[in-house]
């Protein structure tokens, strides 16, 4: 049988993942935190993932500020350049903390199912 505390502290997992979810529902960040990814340690300057880009400046600032707001990149100034390299990996533990409860709920409802099955046969 789930638990209630089970039910509850998913649900809370999720929530926890909510500002994730948002900051990567949208396309073009989806691209900015693949770009930033690809350009590992070392990060990435705006002008060059406006190379890689069909976005202007401004618009790839902006969705950067949301990225850095949310926690999934990080910035780092070198001379007169800002860089961006991930930070996401709070956010990837939650997320995987969060398949594991969801795991852990169907496969109890799968066992439960089964049961139930067996006791009618």
């Amino acid at each position: 049988m789930i638990t209630k505390e089970e039910l509850h502290r998913t649900r809370e997992i999720l929530r926890s993942c909510l500002p994730m979810f948002i900051a990567l529902g949208d396309e073009f960040r989806q691209q900015l935190i693949v770009d930033i990814a690809a350009a590992g340690e070392s990060g990435i300057n705006v002008t060059d993932l406006s190379e890689k880009s069909q976005l202007s400046r401004p618009a790839i600032s902006h969705h950067l500020k949301v990225l850095k707001d949310m926690g999934l990149i990080t910035p780092r100034k070198t001379g007169t350049q800002i860089f961006y390299k991930l930070s996401i990996h709070k956010d990837l533990e939650k997320l995987s903390d969060f398949i594991n409860s969801i795991s852990r709920v169907i496969e109890t409802l799968k066992v439960e199912e089964n049961a139930s099955d067996s006791a009618r046969a």
